[in-house]
């Protein structure tokens, strides 16, 4: 019976691990390659795209089953904002170190790690922010509730919980409820998951950074009413959503006011 749930669930979420094909070259912008520390004695692979030392950093992270080059269209657009980018591959994904269970918690602890990284780099001086992309959305959501170094995050199409996801997911795969349940509550005792410990929606209140929740009308992969979860649970005065016209879940960037919508967000809580 173990098997065949383990099984189930690795199926369910099964991605195949690709590095990247593509690097900030293709734009013509100088990077340097890092490897930056992470928990267990993993790293993670990434790339330093330099602005000035007095620059702030965004840190830019993809989504499931993604890598690095993902947020390439982000680097293309922030860069000649004048900020310093830092932007990686989670454990598990690209040519990162692998991990058992990856996670948005997992997301979410590597995001700290290049936190870290750029404090030891002292590349931090100036503040930081974090864009973050589907489960990289949720995991800069979380990274920034328990680190108040982080003052502003982007996410686009972000997940508010990892159970909503999930129940999404096995919805529109017809799993019936019952087991459904079975298999979370499975889970929840098999990898010592606490759900609610890194649901995004959880940790958003916790801090005291600005967020610009972007999410696409018509996103098929983490609804709507998800990017809706998170915008009630921030404080008003913080948390802008904007539902992106027309869009999905991975071309939010492509509508043609997207980087003004994100580019006047940045220079309002982490001015250039």
């Amino acid at each position: 019976m173990k098997f065949f749930l383990d099984s189930f669930i690795d199926r369910m979420y099964a991605y195949k691990i690709q590095p990247h094909r593509l690097t900030p070259e293709k734009y013509g912008l100088p990077f340097d390659e890092v490897n930056v520390p992470a928990t267990d004695e993993a790293h993670l692979y990434g790339w330093w795209i330099p602005s000035t030392p007095a620059a702030p950093t965004l840190i830019l992270l993809h989504g499931w089953g993604r890598n690095l080059a993902r947020t390439l269209p982000y680097i293309q657009a922030l860069s000649p904002l004048g900020y310093n980018l830092l932007a990686f591959d989670a454990r598990n994904h690209g040519s990162s170190s692998p991990v058992q269970h990856p996670t948005v918690g997992t997301f979410s602890q590597d995001v700290l790690s290049a936190v870290e990284y750029l404090k030891s780099n002292q590349r931090d001086m100036n503040g930081i922010g974090v864009v973050g992309l589907s489960v990289g959305g949720g995991a800069a959501i979380n990274a920034a509730g328990w680190d108040e170094r982080i003052r502003c995050v982007v996410t686009v199409g972000a997940i508010s919980h990892p159970v909503a996801v999930m129940k999404y997911e096995f919805r529109k795969r017809r799993v019936p409820a019952f087991f459904a349940s079975f298999l979370l509550a499975y889970m929840r005792r098999r990898y010592g998951l606490d759900f609610d410990a890194i649901a995004p929606l959880n940790n958003l209140p916790k801090s005291t950074a600005d967020f610009l929740i972007v999410h696409g009308e018509h996103d098929e992969t983490v609804p709507l009413e998800q990017a809706q979860a998170l915008l009630a649970a921030g404080s008003p005065d913080k948390t802008r959503l904007w539902i992106v016209p027309g869009k999905g879940h991975s071309d939010c960037h492509t509508h043609p006011q997207f980087w003004e919508q994100v580019g006047a967000f940045l220079q309002d809580c982490l001015p250039v």
